[in-house]
């Protein structure tokens, strides 16, 4: 069998967001969704590696991105390959963590559900008939995990370290993805982090933004399923 495949879901989503994904690559490997659990991406990420495989293939998305490259950056004689959907690799800027501190203050005043609408706005997702759809869907995730999770999740993301030594030093092969129409995460930053990293290669979805694994699933499966389909030449560091 290939090598087992570690995925992880982006702020305050689980492994539906994949649902559609493994379905296709699960034919060919192992697949598990690790959740994010912690206040910290270094919590998080000794989450993720204390169930994970002694050796495999990790993905992350938005907030799992940022695990995936800190546990890169831990114990990067076990992962084999890496893929970054909707990155950032920088830290988050000190204007943008101000701005989630009044989202907080709305979580913990009971208004969760007001705030998520500013996290995931209609804008950030491509146009189509099922936008509307694929926002509620992730909405409806978030408020299941409730505003504990959110705050978590929040003061993870606003310490985040900035991770551009790490992915430049990645001698692995890399897979950056990147939605056409993502304003969270826009696609210059995806054009950056594969020019960052040696081995990286960069596939844009045309038809998404930043949730492309709900938006494009079969598209999202399909490049991640040729790029491990490929096997990895020996590197010398």
């Amino acid at each position: 069998m290939s090598e087992a495949l570690v995925l992880l879901p982006g702020f305050l989503a689980d492994g539906r967001v994949y649902a559609d994904v493994i379905a296709g690559l699960s034919r060919k490997r192992a697949v598990m969704v690790a959740p994010l659990v912690g206040t910290s991406v270094a919590q998080m990420a000794e989450q993720v590696l204390a169930y994970a495989p002694p050796r495999f293939a990790l993905g992350g998305h938005d907030l799992g991105a940022a695990v995936a490259s800190e546990i890169l950056s831990r114990a990067p004689e076990r992962v084999s390959r890496i893929a970054l959907i909707c990155a950032n690799a920088q830290a988050e800027m000190p204007q943008v963590a101000a701005a989630r501190e009044p989202r907080m203050v709305k979580v913990r005043a009971g208004r969760m559900g007001d705030v998520l609408f500013e996290d995931m706005p209609t804008g950030a997702l491509a146009e189509g008939p099922l936008r509307n759809q694929i926002r509620d869907y992730w909405i409806d995730m978030a408020l299941e995990a409730g505003p504990e999770t959110y705050l978590n999740h929040c003061r993870a993301v606003q310490r985040r370290p900035d991770f551009q030594g790490t992915l430049r030093r990645a001698k692995i092969p890399a897979l950056v993805i990147g939605g056409r129409y993502d304003t969270l995460c826009p696609l210059r930053r995806q054009e950056f982090i594969a020019e960052l990293m040696p081995r990286a290669e960069l596939h844009v979805i045309e038809n998404a933004g930043h949730l492309p694994m709900l938006e494009a699933p079969e598209t999202v499966s399909r490049v991640i399923g040729d790029w491990l389909d490929v096997s990895a030449p020996l590197v010398l560091t």
